[in-house]
């Protein structure tokens, strides 16, 4: 009797603690869901600001000074938390991280066989793997 007892205590035990591993692999998948959210969500915020760093360093506004260190700065940190920019003339479209605002006639690469990236109106911007925004360009499509 004692034996069974003990059996059945064990196999309770064992279910017990296999639930509270589960539960720890859940709290801890779900606390880094919710910081990559909110990570996510301020690096959003602060797209439009990385727009304007962006135009300004193309612009050449940001050759030297004190702003292209604050902003040599702020690119540093926020590419810590992974924020990356995209998007570039002569990529192949990809509508899952592009979204084309315009369709024009250009001359593309030879040997070119899908639609192609011409021009970047505003460049994408992504967390990891994970699309912020996607990169607004104009597109043409290969002849033939």
């Amino acid at each position: 009797e004692a034996k069974r007892v003990a059996e059945e205590l064990l196999g309770d035990l064992q279910r017990l603690n296999a639930e509270y591993v589960n539960y720890r692999k859940r709290v801890d998948r779900d606390r880094d869901v919710a910081r990559d959210g909110a990570v996510a969500a301020v690096l959003e915020a602060l797209l439009p600001v990385m727009d304007d760093v962006h135009l300004a360093r193309q612009h050449g506004d940001l050759e030297s000074g004190p702003f292209a260190s604050i902003a040599d700065k702020l690119e540093a940190t926020l590419g810590k938390f992974g924020l990356g920019r995209y998007g570039e003339p002569g990529e192949p479209f990809d509508p899952t991280v592009h979204e084309a605002l315009m369709h024009t006639q250009a001359e593309l690469a030879e040997g070119t066989t899908t639609t192609t990236v011409v021009q970047v109106l505003q460049p994408g911007y992504r967390m990891g793997e994970r699309v912020l925004r996607a990169a607004r360009v104009a597109v043409a499509d290969p002849v033939g």
